[in-house]
């Protein structure tokens, strides 16, 4: 990449559709050569953001700039910025070499030049010897390395993926979000990437912006979103989480003295008013145990489904259905079975704007 990484700004933009908002009044900035994204359910205006972002929609009101410029009234083809779609939207005709190069060629360049563009960045996406290959005759995953190698050929101040896993299978999506994470750390490049699936944000973002009803709802790095949810949505949103009804009982400090059932436990209170307040408690953090220390909670095992590495369980209790995840998978609770349960030392946190 010869072009320095460009920031993206977002002020106050708002995109409707006649009477709908499918974007309102949102502001962020992706720093230079960071990988940020854009998650949310169906329909909270993700994919609409991106589609800003590329000039493929234009705002109706509100400032977008790209590397400082400001690019709000202009199309996709004066923007600096390569898309790489869900579905790829390779050309079929044309070969792996032929679709890389067709930026560049409807561009004026030469055709030797583009061809020479285009072996240099399927080099660089690992599809070297696979110049001649149509599309129908590689993997699913080579089929999205071309696609990100067309997209970079142009050498874009900017990269957006939409969806770019959805249609792959579990295993080969954990490959090629590790291919694109590296890339994009590699090349320097600044990525703003459109997905639905907490995991695979997670795993491959510098920041994620989540949203939810056209606007955003947290901004954050991946551990602040997971840790420290700042709504009940989000704590719900990202990753499995147990929301369950507590009580304040005295703050000092940062902390708070929390009753929940017969537990007690100290947390960080978040600046919440003592008396009734809501929890999130990770899976991982419910602890079982068919001993009974001071202070557990009793329930009873509903559900267990083994997944290899680990149990997952359904435990009944007075504080309301709570699902867990057990490592110890060699003598498993069957469903009846009485257990204890009792938080881990990390994984519950206080929500704010519960």
């Amino acid at each position: 990449m010869t072009k320095p990484a460009a920031a993206v700004e977002f002020r106050s933009v708002t995109k409707r559709y006649g009477p709908v908002t499918a974007v309102n009044a949102v502001s962020f900035v992706i720093d230079p050569g960071t990988l940020v994204t854009l998650l949310g359910p169906s329909g909270c205006g993700k994919t609409t953001t991106l589609r800003l972002i590329a000039g493929l929609e234009l705002a109706s009101e509100g400032q977008i700039l790209i590397g400082q410029r400001d690019v709000t009234k202009l199309s996709a083809a004066d923007r600096d910025v390569s898309m790489v779609f869900q579905s790829y939207a390779l050309f079929p005709h044309m070969t792996v070499a032929e679709n890389v190069a067709y930026g560049p060629s409807v561009s004026g360049t030469p055709k030797a030049e583009a061809q020479a563009m285009a072996a240099e960045k399927l080099a660089l996406v690992g599809l070297s010897g696979l110049e001649k290959r149509l599309p129908s005759e590689l993997s699913g995953g080579q089929q999205q390395r071309v696609a990100v190698a067309r997209a970079l050929v142009l050498e874009p101040q900017v990269l957006l993926f939409d969806e770019p896993l959805s249609n792959l299978d579990a295993k080969l999506r954990r490959r090629v979000r590790d291919d694109i994470r590296e890339l994009q750390q590699k090349l320097n490049l600044t990525v703003a990437y459109v997905t639905h699936d907490q995991e695979e944000a997670l795993a491959v973002s510098d920041r994620i912006i989540v949203m939810s009803n056209a606007a955003i709802a947290q901004t954050g790095r991946p551990r602040d979103l997971y840790e420290a949810p700042n709504s009940v949505f989000v704590a719900d949103f990202i990753g499995d989480a147990n929301l369950l009804a507590a009580e304040l009982l005295t703050r000092q400090g940062d902390l708070g003295r929390i009753r929940l059932g017969g537990l007690e436990i100290t947390l960080p209170h978040r600046n919440v008013s003592t008396g009734a307040i809501r929890l999130a408690v990770r899976p991982e953090s419910v602890l079982l145990d068919q001993r009974s220390p001071p202070g557990a909670i009793e329930g009873r095992i509903t559900k267990a489904a083994y997944l290899g590495t680990h149990m997952e369980y359904t435990v009944a209790s007075p504080v309301g259905d709570l699902f867990s995840i057990d490592h110890r998978t060699g003598a498993p609770y069957a469903v009846g079975t009485t257990v204890w349960i009792t938080l881990a030392a990390h994984g519950a946190v206080v929500v704010p704007n519960a």
